[in-house]
């Protein structure tokens, strides 16, 4: 396979071309979906709750060096000529994570499965309760691209910034403070000066991302005409959905809060929070 991939493709898409030299297909699922019984078949693990995120880091998800990342990668046994189909066992949740992590890495012959293993399966094609074997070491070289994941300083100067919109992830009730942290430790409410976007807001009843018309309509409403976009959400996994979407739309340079909430959200920072609408 020669030509990259659109970074969005369906299910028949993949079925289309599964099994073809070159292609690698990976499961990022998260949390209940990490380690999947079932799953597309040939689909190795892009494992974002274990060494797909960095051991050393106290925050959940965060990129891993990209020495280490790259020693993963070419355990997965991508090339640099490869295609890799990321895809998650939700629909559209953890999968634009992995895809937002090869991006910054410099590989762009990635594409997201819309819809994810729900559509898969609504759609007829098989799956498998193996596991694939173990993949033959690949030969991919991270080159990494900065101001795709950020950090907490340059998040802190984007807010500061009337160019650009801070666009959170999370629920909304999460955003105004009304519902508690999943993780406990955490102070309740959203970066100061930052808009809820609720990443299911871009998805539709079927769990696949919304036509690009509604997309670009609804990043356009939350960014209320700023130029430069940021997401946010609690670990930097659905953060990702939205800047995945504002790639999808043509949006020049969208960028994730690697940290998010997880790392805003501490105590010990000292970081101011608001809460309310």
């Amino acid at each position: 396979m020669t030509t990259a991939p659109p970074p969005l493709v369906d299910a028949d898409w993949l079925a289309a071309r599964l099994g073809r030299p070159g292609l690698v297909v990976l499961d990022a699922g998260v949390g209940a979906h990490r380690h999947p019984t079932v799953r597309i078949p040939g689909a190795r693990e892009f494992d974002l709750d274990g060494a797909l995120s960095d051991p050393a880091s106290p925050l959940p998800h965060t990129a891993p060096a990209p020495a280490d990342l790259q020693r993963e990668l070419r355990a997965l046994g991508l090339d640099d000529d490869s295609t890799a189909v990321l895809y998650d066992g939700a629909g559209v949740y953890s999968a634009p994570r992995a895809w937002w992590m090869l991006r910054a890495a410099g590989f762009d012959r990635a594409a997201v499965l819309d819809g994810g293993l729900p559509a898969w399966r609504a759609a007829g094609h098989p799956v498998s309760t193996e596991r694939p074997a173990a993949a033959r070491a690949g030969n991919l070289t991270v080159r990494p691209r900065p101001g795709l994941l950020l950090d907490r300083d340059a998040v802190a100067a984007a807010l500061a910034d009337p160019g650009t919109a801070v666009l959170d992830a999370r629920a909304h009730d999460r955003f105004t403070g009304a519902a508690p942290e999943p993780r406990p430790h955490l102070r309740r409410g959203h970066l100061p000066g930052s808009t809820s976007l609720p990443f299911t807001e871009l998805l539709g009843p079927d769990g696949r991302y919304l036509p690009l018309p509604e997309l670009r309509a609804r990043l356009a409403t939350a960014t209320a005409g700023r130029p430069r976009l940021v997401a946010s959400c609690g670990s930097g996994v659905t953060a990702c959905v939205l800047a995945f979407a504002a790639h999808l739309t043509g949006h020049p340079s969208p960028a994730v809060y690697d940290g998010s909430w997880s790392d805003w959200g501490r105590p010990e920072t000292g970081l101011p929070v608001a809460t309310g609408a």
